[in-house]
């Protein structure tokens, strides 16, 4: 377990922005930094940047896996929900893809010298579309029994759940017990999953059931905890951390990161060799210290793991 409040060092935002953003257009998130970066260079206010991963030289080794069904175009086209901050999220800009998960996109397609095309897509439609619209998906998958049938996974991070409520905690919310609250997840995730369960088990037991508020962007999903249409939030812990960083302290997590698992790149299922060059590149980057210095930068290195694997047995740390 970890806790939630993560150094953000870069990454202080002004949230009026960030929620504006997302209650005015109902769009993926926008931020700002602060005056400088985690490598201490100065940064425009009106925009986040990535890792520099320009240094990062293809692999002949590992580029010569990939099938041609992924090479022949040139691009390493890549499915993302672009509304997960600090994962993969759109720049001020609202239309440069940034965060951990796309600078992690751009190293491996340098690895295998492709140019690195992610592409915005809602969580829920990712995995139906790997190996046919996109070559991968990354977007905070944890593996699951479900999703095993779907898609061959590639470990890239983990992560846990965690709630979230307004400072203070107004509502007087006990995460041991949410029933007859107003909870808010992201569709089709782990913590929506659990929610759910949470949800029949209240009835079950002949209490209020639980307000689900399901919303396609993660940035709605703190939206509604800030403004206080909901009581509590669950998420990836990440997600969460970010969230608190950028409301300016309007935001805390209650108790700590539950649930640490592996999180996965999605592969076609089948197509063993897609996913032995994404293994390899992933690992590569992991063991010449590429992959810790973006997490770093993001401010999320406690959720790096040390050995990339193809469909681990043991995706529960």
């Amino acid at each position: 377990m970890r806790e939630v409040v993560m150094p953000f060092t870069r990454i202080k935002a002004a949230m009026a922005l960030t929620l504006s953003a997302a209650m005015l257009l109902s769009a993926a998130a926008c931020g700002t930094t602060d005056d400088s970066d985690a490598s201490g260079k100065a940064s425009g206010s009106s925009s986040i940047e990535g890792y520099d991963v320009s240094s990062v030289a293809k692999d002949e080794s590992i580029a010569k896996l990939l099938p041609e069904s992924v090479t022949k175009d040139g691009k390493f086209t890549v499915g993302m929900d672009l509304s997960y901050p600090p994962a993969e999220f759109l720049a001020a800009d609202g239309k440069t893809p940034v965060g951990f998960d796309v600078d992690l996109v751009k190293a491996m397609a340098k690895e295998f010298g492709l140019t690195a095309d992610p592409q915005n897509a809602n969580f829920d439609s990712i995995i139906p579309s790997v190996g046919a619209k996109y070559d991968i998906g990354i977007s905070s998958f944890t593996i699951t029994p479900e999703r095993l049938k779907a898609v061959d996974f590639v470990t890239i991070f983990k992560s846990g759940s965690a709630w979230v409520v307004r400072k203070g905690n107004p509502n007087k919310v006990d995460v041991s017990d949410v029933c007859g609250l107003k909870v808010t997840v992201q569709t089709a995730t782990i913590q929506e999953e659990e929610v759910n369960k949470l949800n029949e088990q209240c009835k079950a037991d002949g209490k209020k059931a639980i307000d689900v508020l399901s919303n396609k962007l993660q940035t709605d999903v703190t939206t509604n905890v800030t403004t206080g249409k909901a009581d509590v939030s669950y998420a990836d812990s990440a997600v969460a951390g970010y969230a608190i960083a950028q409301t300016d302290g309007q935001l805390e997590t209650l108790g700590k990161a539950t649930g640490m698992a592996k999180e996965a790149v999605a592969v076609k299922k089948g197509d063993t060799a897609t996913a032995q060059a994404v293994q390899k590149a992933l690992q590569k980057l992991i063991d010449d210290g590429t992959y810790m210095k973006i997490l770093k930068h993001w401010g999320v290195e406690s959720g790096a793991i040390d050995k990339s694997e193809i469909n681990p047995t043991d995706v529960n740390d």
